[in-house]
């Protein structure tokens, strides 16, 4: 797909961006470019490919699930206003 100047001019300004005069055939070629290698891509039979979550085959580390950290609830209910049956009470907001 080759882009004209006109169409580049417009997507930088849907995208907002500042483009000078000077460099604009430079960015119709580099985007022109790479459409090009798009619909190359798109032409390649992917049908038999399995998808890929990451190109590495790799597994993620995990750590252990133990916890980490004393339970304190009784120690934060202690100075809350309202608490009932390990809860904190909040006032209604929906009316």
């Amino acid at each position: 797909m080759t882009l004209k100047t006109e169409d580049v001019r417009n997507i930088a300004h849907l995208a907002r961006l500042q483009i000078d005069d000077d460099s604009l055939d430079q960015y119709t070629s580099a985007l022109s470019d790479i459409l090009t290698l798009v619909e190359q891509m798109n032409e390649v039979d992917t049908s038999g490919i399995r998808p890929m979550a990451h190109p590495l085959d790799a597994t993620q580390r995990l750590r252990e699930d133990a916890v980490t950290e004393p339970n304190l609830r009784d120690k934060f209910q202690a100075i809350a206003p309202d608490v009932e049956k390990g809860l904190y009470r909040v006032p209604k907001v929906i009316e």
